[in-house]
C-alpha cells in the first residue's frame, strides 16, 4: 500500500503537470490585458514552457541517475509549486516568462519519472494497473483542461490558473517524499556530466520548438525558420554523434537499438501528433465558427475524457491477456477512425454531431497509450528504463509540436484557398455551397437569375470566412487521421511484448 499511494502522488504531480499548459492557454487573453503583454508576445508564455519541458524529459534518465526517484519527484514537485505561485505572483512579463521556464523545466521531468516508475516499483502482475493510472491522468489532463481553464477564468482571475497547484503540489511532494523508496545520491554522476552534450540537446530542441512556434506565420522556407531548424539539425547530430562515443552519455540512446523501443517511440510520437492536434482543433472550430465561450468548450470537450475513463478498466484488462501488437493496432485504428469522421464538420456542427467521433478516440486512445508503453520499455532493462522513459514522452512532445505547426500551416494556407473556391461557386449560383455556407435556400433561390455580385459577398463575408475556416480544419482533422492510419504499417514489425 505505500508504494501504490507513493506512487499515485506520483501521478497526482504528472496530471498537475499537465493540466497547467492547458489550464494557462484559456486564460492567454486575460494574462494578456492584465500584464499589458504586446500581442506578438503573447505565445511567449506557452512556448517558454514548452521549450523548458522538452528539455527536462530528455534530461529525467540522468537526474534519476543522480538523485534517485523519489527525491527527483520530490524536487522537481516542490519546484514546480514555487514556479506555480511565482507565475501568480508576477507583474510583469519578464517576470512571468522566468517562471515560467522554472515551472516547466520542474514539470518536464515529471511526466517520465511516472512511467519509469511503473517499471521500477511493480511487478509485472501489477504493471498494468499502474500503467492505467498513469495513462489515464496523462491523456485526461489535457481533455479536462479546457473546461477546469474555462470556469476558471469565468469565475476567477487568471491568478488561479496557477494558484491551483499550490495544494495538491505540496501534498503530492509530502507524501511521496514520505512513502517512496528511499536511496542515496549518486555524485559520481554528477562528475561524469558532458557539458556539451547538455549545451547541444537543449539547443537542438529550444531551436525545434522556436522553429515550428514561428513557421506557420513566418513559412517553411523563411530565412528565420530554415536557420532555425538547420541549427536545430546540426545540434542534434552533434549530440547523437558525441554521446554515442561517451563512456557515460548524459542520455542512454542505447534502448534505440532494442526494435519494439523504436516502434514503441514511433507509436508515440504519432500519438503525441493526434493527441495534442485533436485537443487543439476542437477548441479553434468551437471558438471561432461556432463562437462558443472556454466553459462552454470544455464541457463539449468532456466527451472524450469520459469516454476514456469507462475503456480504462477494460483497457488493463486486455493489456494483461492480449499481445499488445494487436491491441495496439486497434486503438490506433480506432483513434484514427474518431480522427477521420471529425473531417466531415459543417459550420453547424454541434455536441450531437461531436459525440461520436469523440466517444471512438476516446476509447482508442487507451490502446494507443498502454499497450505501446508495455511495448517500448517492458523488455528493457531496469537500468535503461529511466533514460527511455525520457525518450519515449520525449517522442510525443516532440510530436505534438511538429503535428500543431503542421496543423497551423494548413489551416493558414488552406482557409484562404477555400474562401476564393466558395465565392467562385457563390458567384456561378451553387446551390450546395449556399447551403453549406449557412445563406437560406429560398433567399439564393431568387438570385439564379441573377448570381451573388459584389456588394452581396461583401455582406456574405463572415459566413464565407466562417465556412472557409471549416473546410481548412477539415483538411487538418484528416491529415492527422491519415498519419495516424499510416503507423499501422510499422506494428506487424514489432517482437511480442514480456
Amino acid at each position: 500500500m505505500r508504494t501504490w499511494a507513493g506512487f499515485s502522488m506520483m501521478c497526482v504531480g504528472m496530471f498537475m503537470a499537465i493540466l497547467d499548459v492547458q489550464v494557462v492557454a484559456t486564460s492567454l487573453p486575460a494574462m494578456q490585458h492584465a500584464l499589458a503583454i504586446a500581442p506578438d508576445k503573447m505565445s511567449w508564455v506557452q512556448t517558454a514552457y514548452l521549450i523548458a519541458e522538452v528539455i527536462a524529459i530528455s534530461l529525467t534518465g540522468f537526474l534519476t541517475r543522480l538523485l534517485g526517484m523519489r527525491r527527483l519527484f520530490v524536487i522537481a514537485t516542490s519546484v514546480f509549486t514555487v514556479a506555480s505561485l511565482g507565475c501568480a505572483a508576477s507583474n510583469s512579463f519578464d517576470a512571468l516568462i522566468a517562471w515560467r521556464v522554472l515551472q516547466g523545466f520542474a514539470g518536464g521531468t515529471l511526466i517520465p519519472a511516472v512511467f519509469s516508475a511503473v517499471f521500477l516499483l511493480f511487478p509485472v502482475r501489477r504493471q498494468g494497473v499502474a500503467t492505467m493510472l498513469a495513462g489515464v491522468l496523462a491523456v485526461l489532463a489535457p481533455t479536462v483542461g479546457p473546461v477546469v481553464g474555462g470556469w476558471i477564468t469565468e469565475t476567477y482571475s487568471w491568478h488561479w490558473l496557477f494558484l491551483i497547484n499550490i495544494a495538491p503540489g505540496i501534498i503530492s511532494a509530502t507524501v511521496a517524499g514520505m512513502l517512496l523508496p528511499k536511496r542515496a545520491i549518486q555524485l559520481e554522476e554528477a562528475k561524469t556530466l558532458d557539458l556539451q552534450s547538455l549545451i547541444l540537446i537543449a539547443l537542438a530542441l529550444a531551436a525545434l520548438e522556436i522553429g515550428l512556434k514561428e513557421a506557420p506565420q513566418r513559412g517553411w522556407t523563411s530565412g528565420f525558420v530554415a536557420g532555425l531548424l538547420l541549427l536545430s539539425l546540426a545540434s542534434m547530430f552533434g549530440f547523437i554523434r558525441r554521446t554515442l562515443r561517451a563512456s557515460h552519455p548524459i542520455v542512454d540512446l542505447g534502448a534505440f537499438a532494442d526494435r519494439n523501443f523504436t516502434i514503441g517511440c514511433l507509436l508515440s510520437f504519432v500519438l503525441g501528433i493526434g493527441l495534442f492536434g485533436s485537443v487543439y482543433l476542437m477548441p479553434v472550430f468551437l471558438a471561432f465558427v461556432r463562437n462558443l465561450n472556454a466553459l462552454e468548450i470544455g464541457m463539449i470537450m468532456l466527451v472524450t475524457g469520459v469516454a476514456q475513463l469507462s475503456i480504462a478498466p477494460v483497457a488493463v484488462a486486455l493489456e494483461q491477456r492480449v499481445d499488445a501488437r494487436l491491441l495496439s493496432a486497434a486503438g490506433f485504428a480506432l483513434f484514427a477512425l474518431g480522427l477521420g469522421l471529425s473531417a466531415f464538420q459543417t459550420p453547424e456542427t454541434d455536441y450531437h454531431a461531436m459525440f461520436w467521433p469523440q466517444v471512438i478516440r476516446g476509447v482508442g486512445i487507451m490502446f494507443c497509450l498502454l499497450p505501446p508503453t508495455r511495448l517500448a520499455l517492458g523488455g528493457l532493462d531496469l537500468s535503461r528504463v529511466p533514460d527511455a522513459s525520457g525518450m519515449f514522452n520525449l517522442m510525443r512532445n516532440l510530436g505534438g509540436a511538429i503535428g500543431l505547426a503542421l496543423i497551423d500551416t494548413v489551416i493558414y494556407s488552406r482557409t484562404s484557398l477555400h474562401a476564393n473556391e466558395i465565392a467562385s461557386k457563390l458567384t456561378a449560383g451553387d446551390a450546395s455551397t449556399a447551403s453549406f455556407v449557412g445563406i437560406p435556400l429560398d433567399l439564393f433561390a431568387l438570385q439564379k437569375a441573377q448570381p451573388v455580385d459584389a456588394s452581396s459577398m461583401f455582406l456574405l463575408k463572415p459566413l464565407v470566412e466562417k465556412a472557409a475556416l471549416t473546410l481548412a480544419i477539415n483538411d487538418a482533422w484528416l491529415m492527422i487521421a491519415v498519419l495516424t492510419a499510416v503507423v499501422l504499417i510499422c506494428i506487424p514489425f514489432a517482437k511480442r511484448a514480456k
